[in-house]
């Protein structure tokens, strides 16, 4: 490809979507702009933070226990499937995230994990929104 004509570099950095990288042991070695705005934390504050930074605490065990799997073994179940699950922002406020995940690693070099993120909370705050609208709409005519 001619670099001349296509940036990688300026591409990830551009993306809407956030491109969040983790190390073997969940530490965060990758922070693109995107990240910064969905989740608030500037790079500088994210880098060789924990992964649970934006992870809400009732799910970071089992995150963490997958997350170990998945660098162990090296396969992850997820493929190209999105995964939908909420998430922290940095003020506290939760999040309702879209991902996919990337398993990576160069010869000789530890495992790392690509996760390329979608801020879907307003999506899922208007289908929440539509649900109960639909439930009250089908209470009133029975």
């Amino acid at each position: 490809m001619n670099r001349s004509l296509f940036d990688p570099d300026q591409f990830v950095e551009a993306a809407a979507d956030a491109i969040i990288v983790a190390d073997a042991v969940g530490s965060i070695v990758f922070w693109n702009a995107a990240a910064e705005r969905i989740f608030g934390y500037g790079r500088d504050e994210a880098v060789r933070q924990a992964l649970d930074i934006i992870i809400p605490e009732r799910l970071r065990r089992r995150h963490a226990e997958g997350y170990a799997q998945v660098m162990r073994t090296g396969v992850t179940k997820y493929g190209a499937d999105v995964l939908r699950v909420p998430a922290v922002h940095k003020d506290g406020h939760t999040l309702s995230i879209a991902f996919t995940v990337t398993l990576m690693s160069a010869a000789g070099q530890d495992r790392l994990i690509v996760a390329t993120v979608r801020d879907e909370t307003q999506r899922w705050q208007e289908e929440h929104s539509l649900r109960q609208r639909l439930a009250a709409l089908e209470a009133a005519n029975r």
